[in-house]
């Protein structure tokens, strides 16, 4: 094959990805829009608009539900549907297990565990998130922040220690485990308010999310996607495994350190903000590379974040019950719509696990 022809498939190859990219972005541009448009009111587009410029009462109640809670929401659902799908597609990378999503860490059950302990503690403030609500406290978030770093700073000086994924990944699976056997405990000598309010925040929640809260959630998800990007390269080295990395003069300790802390900084964030969010990390990584048939991480990276976002948002608009009083749990609709489509897809690609490893 000549050098003529390689740059010609190399060009057709690029205009693909671009044309992709931009359908991805319009269908993004087009699922935020019906996201924030539908709810349990019905807001019109134009009188929307037209709320903007007049004083009228019921324009009034529009631009508020709009600007306070609707716009929010949308923003947030963006955010965590990137921040989990990337930190999932680190996780498969870095430990080359399909399985593997961003709260295989035990980042997540860290966070969980600090609600547990505000929430159901007989010692803690029950009374007071019961009054507040597990969405909007910034109780509940700073505990849940508190647990999620006391076990990223656990898996970072044991990824510092360890020379084996694998290792840190059964150590990860560890902490979690602990951290789960203690909120089974906390469960157990609570009482049922407690306990209930506890598990409507195990249900994930986006619509708690205020612009106050976003000025420290937005930074934290960009520091972690920087991170993300910064080490796209040697992540397609990875993916033939860590020796072979090591032998093109890959640093892998650098390396899972980098992954490792920008998972715990987005799947931390998120969980502390929004609660634990299913199915998104683990599922979307996957639908990526099928669909898109790439391993390439310096596409994946990109096609997987806008692909989250999309996802999140169909599921957030479907969990509204548009024109319903009701609103269903995010993460029962993560779960149903995701894990049907994953079957089908394993099952279409017979050469799944090939596939993934690129």
């Amino acid at each position: 094959m000549t050098q003529k022809s390689v740059n010609n498939i190399l060009s057709v190859r690029k205009q693909k990805y671009r044309r992709t990219i931009i359908l991805l972005i319009l269908c993004l541009v087009t699922a935020f829009i019906i996201n924030i448009l539908l709810g349990s009111v019905n807001i019109p587009p134009m009188q929307l608009w037209q709320s903007f410029f007049s004083n009228e009462q019921e324009f009034k109640v529009w631009q508020n539900i709009f600007m306070q809670f609707r716009l929010p929401k949308g923003i947030t659902a963006v955010l965590v549907g990137v921040g989990l799908s990337v930190s999932g597609l680190l996780m498969q990378t870095l430990f080359r297990n399909p399985l593997a999503g961003p709260f295989v860490l035990g980042i997540s059950s860290g966070a969980t565990l600090g609600v547990a302990i505000v929430v159901m503690a007989s010692f803690s403030f029950g009374g007071l998130i019961t009054t507040l609500g597990t969405g909007g406290s910034w109780l509940v978030v700073l505990a849940s922040t508190l647990g999620a770093f006391s076990v990223m700073l656990l898996v970072v000086l044991v990824s510092v220690k360890v020379r084996d994924s694998m290792t840190l990944l059964i150590v990860g699976l560890m902490f979690g485990s602990a951290t789960g056997a203690l909120v089974s405990v906390l469960q157990y000598f609570s009482d049922a308010e407690n306990i209930q309010a506890f598990l409507i925040w195990t249900f994930g929640n986006l619509g708690g999310m205020t612009f106050t809260e976003m000025s420290v959630f937005i930074p934290v998800i960009f520091a972690g996607l920087s991170l993300a990007f910064v080490v796209q390269k040697p992540l397609n080295a990875l993916l033939l495994g860590e020796r072979y990395a090591g032998s093109m003069g890959v640093n892998i300790s650098k390396v899972r350190l980098a992954v490792v802390l920008s998972t715990s900084l987005m799947a931390g964030a998120i969980t502390a903000f929004c609660g634990p969010i299913a199915f998104i990390g683990i599922a979307v990584p996957h639908l990526a590379r099928l669909v898109f048939n790439t391993a390439d991480h310096r596409q994946l990276l990109v096609l997987v974040s806008i692909c989250g976002a999309i996802v999140l948002l169909i599921s957030d608009t479907v969990a509204q019950l548009p024109g319903s009083e009701h609103t269903l749990p995010i993460n029962a609709i993560t779960s149903l719509f995701g894990a049907p489509v994953i079957i089908w897809l394993i099952l279409k690609q017979r050469n799944f696990r090939m596939h993934f490893a690129g």
